[in-house]
């Protein structure tokens, strides 16, 4: 009972921090949608528009959206009665914008970071549904930041599947969310709990903790049948946990080939948080679809990931956020971490860069992830202008976080605009061929074609 009281509560404080003043009363039995937000037809007039980068950049044109999906891309500023719709079709003015499919984030924990980030003991304090709002509020930053899908590679209990089904109903804003909720972990490992006394580590017991190949099979059955899109695993140790493990290979190879094998049969992605090589390779042979982090990854780790078609996510920029040289990390936000932890954030270093350098020279496959929720929700490009300090082109850039991220996560509709696609459409204040930093200066938001944000400010409908 206390359970479900708090969780309408939380419901309840979200939809009143969206509801704007003066918003439609709803009627007895009717569903409450506070948002009022639909996906009406729409015509945008757009100055500059990429369709999908590395294609032609059309001047003057006009897209068409309707029932969230575009209908129809065409050239030159054409009203409705040219394009044959009604006379009171609501018109967007982009003609001073550069415009192109919302942005991706293949790897981020909305739940984390945010009011969470900055107070401690709230996960023995708070209940799931504290996680669910703080996460509504990084998501709905995310969303401001131009990226309309992302990719919740790690939650406790059900507090991002709870936010991504409501922002799909409409119930609250948000981008699109593709949710693994919790990770599978070996015991000790990664995603298990570490550095509290017995009972409090058995009260957090998680279900994605296995232990043998069958034990394992099971975990990601029960993942998947509580709501998981994506299989996420934590293969390796990772630098912020508490265990002197290491960052090397923790689950048996027996045991990494099983989760692949049953993710896959359920029509699931799997995915990987992956320092030490020996992780890495075993992951890639037995067929995982990323590689998130790939930290220690060599040549020969990523050569075997081009020829296997293995995606990379190295989600640097939360690295240089935290900092990259011993004096950075030690007065960083990272500064009171636990000796174990703080002995592997030193020894990465600046290792991530020296990765993505490695990876673009060889030509392994790359999509943007950032682990957001390390560094603050809404930073989430800052990814984009890592990759080009790393040597790519800015076009090369931009197809991380939009074409390739939307193959490596098997989403064909999102990641380029054309008929029949999602309306997911944001415009940018700069040219971000010209400068690459544009991609942080977001001035309008469409998702689903739905929109969010114009004029650089929220809407609110």
């Amino acid at each position: 009972m206390k359970r479900a009281y708090l969780f309408s509560a939380a419901i309840g404080a979200a939809l009143l921090a969206v509801q704007p003043l003066g918003a439609r009363t709803v009627e007895p039995g009717q569903p409450a949608q506070p948002t009022a937000r639909t996906a009406k037809l729409a015509i945008i007039h757009a100055g500059k528009l990429m369709t999908e980068p590395g294609k032609p950049v059309l001047t003057n044109a006009t897209i068409v959206t309707e029932a969230g999906k575009v209908r129809s891309i065409q050239s030159g500023f054409l009203d409705a009665a040219a394009l044959g719709l009604p006379a009171d079709t609501a018109v967007v003015d982009l003609a001073g914008k550069y415009v192109l499919p919302g942005f991706i984030d293949l790897h981020v924990h909305l739940q984390g970071g945010g009011i969470a980030g900055r107070m401690s003991g709230l996960r023995l304090r708070e209940p799931d549904e504290f996680f669910t709002l703080n996460a509504y509020n990084n998501g709905l930053a995310t969303l401001m930041a131009g990226f309309t899908t992302v990719r919740d590679l790690g939650s406790s209990g059900d507090t991002v599947f709870a936010l991504r089904d409501a922002i799909k109903l409409g119930i609250v804003a948000g981008p699109k969310i593709i949710a693994s909720g919790e990770g599978i972990s070996p015991t000790n490992g990664h995603a298990d709990a570490h550095g509290l006394r017995r009972d409090l580590l058995e009260a957090q017991h998680r279900s994605g903790v296995c232990d043998g190949p069958d034990d394992c099979r099971r975990a990601v059955r029960d993942a998947v049948k509580y709501g998981a899109d994506v299989i996420k695993v934590h293969v390796t140790g990772g630098v912020l946990d508490e265990s002197n493990a290491g960052t090397n290979q923790q689950f048996s190879d027996a045991e990494i080939a099983a989760i692949s094998e049953t993710a896959h049969m359920l029509g699931r992605k799997v995915t990987t948080h992956a320092h030490g090589k020996n992780g890495i390779d075993s992951a890639v042979r037995s067929g995982y679809d990323s590689i998130e982090h790939g930290m220690w990854a060599d040549e020969e780790s990523l050569r075997l990931m081009k020829a296997k078609g293995t995606w990379l996510i190295p989600t640097v920029w939360p690295i240089s956020w935290v900092g990259t040289t011993p004096e950075e990390m030690r007065r960083g936000p990272f500064k009171d971490l636990a000796p174990n932890s703080m002995e592997k954030l030193l020894k990465l270093g600046d290792q991530p860069k020296k990765l993505v350098r490695m990876a673009i020279k060889i030509g392994t496959p790359i999509a943007l992830g950032t682990d957001n929720g390390i560094a603050p929700h809404g930073t989430n490009a800052q990814e984009f202008l890592e990759y080009v300090d790393a040597g790519m082109t800015p076009v090369e850039a931009l197809k991380t976080g939009t074409i390739n991220a939307a193959a490596a996560a098997g989403l064909p509709d999102i990641g380029r605009l054309a008929p029949g696609l999602a309306a997911d459409i944001i415009a940018l204040n700069g040219d971000p061929v010209a400068d690459i930093n544009a991609v942080t200066d977001v001035d309008f938001v469409m998702r689903d074609g739905i929109v969010f944000k114009r004029a650089g400010a929220e809407v609110q409908e």
